[in-house]
């Protein structure tokens, strides 16, 4: 993924999903958005849970491992890269690559949104899958095909747009691509309103709450 650039942070700032994944595996992300706005297709209760239960859990659990350790004071960044693929590392990277994820997934979201992206990114996503449509279906298919708990993203590999899928706490960052947007899949990001209907809750949040403009911004 790109370079991040590391902003100054007051004593008053406000902690914002993109501070948290450039500066701190520390602290958990202020909500872009009030728990209930993504309603009817994604419950308060869930987001209460999710947010409040599942993220803040990577969270803490990332403190507690890496305190003591060389990890301790390390960008969240940076803990993922160090650690991925080290059999000896595992529960740090899962709970430092969950808690990237989620801050990452939260921004992927937005009330009212779908619809179409910018033009400079349609034209990226046609080039590279056809259509909208054709790279919406790719996006679905990779969502609801992956077995068990995992993410489907949107990835920039070298200069074209791929689909790829994840299991558990996988992320494009350990693969060298760069992410643009992610659909979470564990069963804890739908189970509460969509029960065993993974698809329907894909589909939905493909069609009314995908935040394109985010997408467009991570494209650079």
């Amino acid at each position: 993924m790109g370079k991040i650039d590391f902003p100054i942070v007051s004593s008053t700032s406000r902690i914002t999903p993109a501070l948290v994944i450039a500066l701190s595996p520390h602290v958990l992300p202020t909500l872009p958005y009030a728990d209930n706005a993504l309603e009817p297709v994604i419950s308060a209760k869930t987001i209460s849970f999710h947010y409040g239960k599942h993220h803040k859990a990577y969270v803490d659990n990332l403190n507690k491992l890496a305190e003591g350790t060389e990890f301790a004071g390390m960008p969240l960044e940076k803990i993922i890269t160090e650690t991925a693929g080290k059999a000896d590392k595992t529960p740090i990277f899962n709970n430092a690559a969950q808690a990237w994820n989620h801050a990452f997934y939260w921004r992927c979201l937005k009330p009212k949104g779908g619809g179409e992206p910018s033009s400079v990114l349609k034209k990226k996503i046609e080039a590279s899958f056809g259509s909208l449509d054709a790279c919406k279906k790719e996006l679905a298919a990779a969502a609801t095909t992956q077995f068990g708990s995992g993410w489907a993203w949107l990835v920039l590999d070298g200069d074209k747009l791929k689909v790829i899928k994840t299991g558990n706490a996988e992320l494009p960052l350990s693969k060298k691509t760069k992410a643009l947007l992610t659909i979470d899949v564990w069963e804890h990001a739908y189970y509460l309103d969509y029960q065993n209907k993974r698809a329907d809750y894909v589909n939905a949040v493909l069609d009314k709450l995908i935040n394109w403009d985010f997408a467009a911004e991570n494209l650079g």
